[in-house]
């Protein structure tokens, strides 16, 4: 049974939007969305009112992510979205606290959240309505986020707080770490008749292969 009321009428091209995008690649997706080019949106994700939604190039949502930007959303570029994570611009606690959870309710409160660029936001995170996430910060899995996020700092816990703060000097060490070891990894992998690949070849090398 399909509704014909103007509320269903609105949901329901979101909704088949949604169920298209599952028979699709990342890419396709992000397309499908309206999203960037060079933006990836895993399968199941979701995005709540997407014409609200700001996003930057290069940026990566995990699969089964709900993004609400009911309330206006802005994530800039290279930043990643981890699994599952959740993202709240609107809120209906009051509604809750006076019985009055109806459609149309005056009581749903909205705020913005925004996302730097260049952050990293990992796996089964909560991010709480109205809450600011600086430039290059880190946010470790299982984080609630209900506060205003410094730029170059990692935080963690529930609810979230500073654990580290970066420096360029500190990004381009990691950067010179990752890179060199990756390249390790790959003479290895070669010498062992791997196929080629980017990044760090998967498999143990603790030790030279004999």
């Amino acid at each position: 049974m399909f509704f014909d009321d103007e509320r269903s009428s609105k949901l329901r091209p979101q909704i088949l939007t949604e169920l298209v995008g599952q028979y699709m690649n990342d890419a396709e997706r992000a397309a499908l969305y309206g999203l960037p080019e060079s933006t990836r949106i895993r399968e199941r994700a979701k995005i709540v009112s997407p014409q609200n939604l700001t996003i930057g190039e290069h940026c990566w949502i995990g699969e089964g992510a709900v993004l609400d930007a009911s309330g206006g959303l802005e994530i800039g570029e290279h930043t990643s979205i981890g699994l599952n994570t959740l993202i709240f611009t609107h809120s209906s606690w009051l509604a809750n606290m006076t019985l009055s959870n109806h459609s149309g309710s005056d009581l749903i409160e909205r705020k913005p959240v925004k996302i730097g660029k260049g952050c990293f936001i990992g796996g089964l995170v909560v991010i709480m309505a109205g809450v600011t996430i600086g430039d290059f910060a880190t946010v470790q899995p299982n984080s609630v986020v209900a506060k205003d996020v410094p730029p170059r700092t990692l935080v963690s816990g529930n609810p979230a707080r500073v654990f580290q703060r970066y420096d360029d000097e500190y990004i381009q060490s990691e950067v010179d770490r990752v890179k060199g070891e990756n390249e390790r990894r790959r003479k290895l992998a070669e010498e062992r008749g791997d196929a080629p690949t980017w990044g760090a070849p998967a498999g143990d090398f603790t030790t030279p292969a004999e």
